[in-house]
């Protein structure tokens, strides 16, 4: 994102730098104020600097038009924790968070994302940027995302061509089974990520994650032998009834079908 143009190299710091103690004290003193007006008066000040507004945007009280006023004071639109500060604020309207958001960096994202108190929509459209931009940025940031990002963006990285992302991915503590079954379904899952699953120590071990990876052309045949050895005959015939196979697959659970049916004679 470029930060906001200034108004000429440097008039905004010059601006602040000039702004009295005398000044400042006031300024901090408005801040209190349970006044909307006193605090609109307050977030257009071009002495206000960056502790200021973030003190500001701490209150959870803020009325809606101070947000207004902040993105167009390039005093404080020049600092990037302001800029994250104003999206991720409940009392932000969406008509000033929402384009904002596609300006965010991709960890500014990720914190938006994951703080709890931010609208579940901002979040959304957060992840959506994110998961947009995976394939612009670097492996260091993608490696960051899968281990610490939200489930979604996690999700998304199940399919990334370096095994170590996807690694990352199945290990994030926010990755959910429900996720991993919906990848394994993608038409473009790739071999390497559903090898990775069927090897998992944790994941591997799930019964409706192993019927989803019975159902994957990209499974070994040793690992859908070893999986359906657990399943119910009823499931078995589920599979087939209701799932596109592979021809090998297939025919082997027709087989182990036909073996449970049909036991030789002791």
């Amino acid at each position: 994102m470029r930060d906001t143009p200034h108004h000429g190299p440097g008039v905004a710091s010059r601006m602040a730098r000039s702004v009295s103690p005398a000044e400042l004290a006031r300024l901090e003193q408005l801040l209190q104020s349970a006044s909307a007006d006193v605090l609109v008066e307050a977030a257009a000040h071009p002495g206000m600097n960056e502790d200021l507004t973030l003190a500001l945007l701490a209150r959870r009280d803020l009325p809606f038009r101070v947000a207004e006023v902040l993105v167009k004071n390039p005093s404080v639109m020049k600092h990037r924790k302001v800029i994250t500060a104003i999206v991720g604020h409940p009392r932000t309207p969406r008509h000033v968070s929402m384009p904002m958001v596609r300006a965010l960096y991709v960890f500014e994202l990720m914190y938006i994302a994951l703080t709890p108190a931010v609208a579940s929509d901002i979040k959304r459209a957060a992840e959506d940027q994110i998961v947009l931009r995976l394939e612009t940025i670097s492996l260091g940031e993608r490696l960051t995302l899968a281990k610490q990002g939200s489930n979604r963006v996690a999700q998304a990285l199940l399919c990334d061509p370096e095994a170590r992302i996807v690694d990352a991915a199945l290990l994030n503590p926010r990755m959910t089974e429900a996720s991993i079954i919906q990848a394994i379904g993608r038409d473009d899952a790739p071999a390497h990520f559903v090898d990775q699953v069927c090897r998992h120590s944790k994941w591997s071990l799930r019964r409706d994650i192993q019927l989803a990876l019975v159902k994957s052309e990209h499974t070994p045949l040793g690992r859908v032998l070893a999986f359906v050895q657990a399943f119910s005959t009823h499931a078995i015939r589920d599979i087939l009834k209701h799932s596109r196979l592979p021809a090998n697959v297939k025919m082997y659970l027709l087989e182990e079908l036909a073996a449970r049916e049909n036991p030789p004679d002791s």
